[in-house]
């Protein structure tokens, strides 16, 4: 967590929004460049990337972890009230993605989380993304399937995750 008390997703929110939002930053335009090629080692070894590290207090237990997340994150476009989730239902992802996604783990679900965010015009909330990466888990690919089709997840599904 950071020090002002911040949730991990406003963290990593606020982050994304100075390093990666702003796509009239030809150095935003840059470093989303490079994260989306990166491998781990290259995406840690960005300067902003370990600010963020330090920001969450990332340890090295959880360094391939936080990359990954990182990644990905570069790929989003422009931050939405909406989740990933919920963007790609209504007829964005077919059924049978949608499940191969719910089930994939590692460097699969990775590739097809940029696939998704790509099909849901690289548009969602940063926030609520960056916490599912990080906390991938059966409740969250539970929340995630009651989001694309449409449905309000149950009310314990809908807490935050432990960080």
């Amino acid at each position: 967590m950071s020090e002002e008390g911040k949730s991990f997703g406003k963290t990593v929110l606020g982050w994304w929004s100075v390093h990666l939002g702003d796509r009239n930053s030809a150095q935003a335009r840059a470093l989303a460049a490079r994260l989306r090629r990166a491998g781990p080692v290259e995406a840690l070894s960005e300067r902003q990337v370990q600010n963020l590290a330090k920001l969450l207090s990332v340890g090295p237990s959880q360094a391939e972890k936080f990359a990954r997340m990182v990644r990905i994150l570069a790929d989003v476009r422009e931050h939405d009230t909406a989740t990933l989730g919920s963007r790609l239902g209504a007829d964005v992802l077919s059924d049978l993605r949608f499940q191969r996604l719910m089930r994939a783990q590692g460097a699969e679900r990775d590739a097809l989380l940029r696939r998704a965010i790509s099909m849901a015009d690289r548009r969602c909330n940063v926030a609520a993304l960056a916490k599912d990466i990080w906390v991938w888990d059966d409740a969250t690919r539970t929340r995630w399937c009651f989001h694309y089709y449409g449905a309000d997840a149950p009310s314990d599904l809908a807490k935050e995750p432990a960080q």
